[in-house]
Order: structure tokens, then C-alpha cells, then sequence
């Protein structure tokens, strides 16, 4: 496997270390799966339902992507 060095508020690094226990899994794979996570959503738009592909655009972002707004979503369903 490679490594990866990023820079984190301490607070940031501790939550993660307390999440990784709390699940019995490793700061690592939590990371690769939100990852992962972000990356399988980023083209499921095209494979929307009729009535979801007619209410998309209904609500306006104001300066966020979708990206960004799964982003917070995984942020807040992981707790980080």
C-alpha cells in the first residue's frame, strides 16, 4: 500500500482515531471508504429516476457543488 501525509487540526485527528475505535477499524480504512464513497456517487446523476432527474436543479446550492453537499452529508453520517 502507499502512504499518504495530510495536514489536520488536531481535533480533526483525534475525532478520527476516537471514530476508528469506536468501530474497530483503522483511521486508514475509514478514509479509503469515505473515499471510495465520494468516488462510486460522482456519476450516479445520469442513473436518476424520472421524478428525481425532474426536481434536480429545484433547489438552488448558493455557491456549493454536489460534490461539496455529499461531502458534509458523509461528514455528518461519519461524525467527522
Amino acid at each position: 500500500m502507499a502512504r499518504l501525509t495530510l495536514n489536520l487540526e488536531a481535533e480533526v485527528i483525534e475525532r478520527a482515531r476516537r471514530l476508528a475505535a469506536e468501530r474497530h477499524t483503522r483511521v486508514s480504512t475509514m478514509f479509503s471508504q469515505f473515499i471510495r464513497a465520494l468516488a462510486n456517487r460522482r456519476g450516479r446523476s445520469r442513473s436518476l429516476g424520472k421524478l428525481a432527474r425532474q426536481a434536480s436543479g429545484v433547489i438552488g446550492l448558493k455557491g456549493y457543488s454536489h460534490e461539496d453537499v455529499l461531502a458534509d452529508a458523509l461528514k455528518d453520517k461519519y461524525r467527522l
